[in-house]
């Protein structure tokens, strides 16, 4: 029984981290959908890092599409093994990592059912509802990541 010092607990279907695996799963199922399985939406992110910053390192990669170095260096190892992407060894066991012909016409392949494949999944909200979403899920996540980047007891108030 609940009481003041155990409150009851939520309802699943009200608990964020429940609502953020439920949009997780509509977002890759949608991804799936729309450009089969052949690439997962991971390596769509890391393709797509590529092609914006091509030539940058395994490290700085994991950085922008916000993955541990062992899961990028996994990721591109597979990458690599399609034929979509080469990795070049740089000095202090660094490898630069650059689209292949064939990753580029992947993306090339992928990237005019990308604006479609998100407008299917934000379709059941209005316009305003959507830029409102999108501007709470990227304070959401901007937010947390600042505040995983402070040193430990240091609050953001300070």
């Amino acid at each position: 029984m609940p009481t003041p010092k155990n409150p009851p607990a939520p309802a699943l279907h009200a608990e964020p981290g429940h609502l953020i695996r439920r949009a997780h799963q509509l977002a890759v199922s949608t991804f799936h959908d729309t450009h089969g399985r052949e690439i997962t939406p991971v390596q769509y992110a890391i393709l797509r890092a590529l092609q914006d910053h091509p030539g940058i390192d395994q490290v700085t990669l994991a950085d922008k599409v916000a993955l541990d170095t062992s899961t990028t260096a996994d990721i591109a190892t597979r990458l690599e093994a399609k034929g979509w992407i080469v990795r070049e060894l740089l000095a202090r066991r660094q490898r630069a990592l650059r689209l292949t012909p064939a990753g580029e016409a992947m993306l090339q392949d992928m990237l005019p059912r990308v604006a479609p494949m998100y407008h299917r999944l934000l379709e059941p909200l209005s316009a305003d509802e959507q830029a409102q979403f999108l501007a709470l899920l990227r304070k959401f996540v901007h937010l947390n990541d600042a505040a995983r980047a402070e040193p430990p007891g240091k609050s953001r108030e300070a």
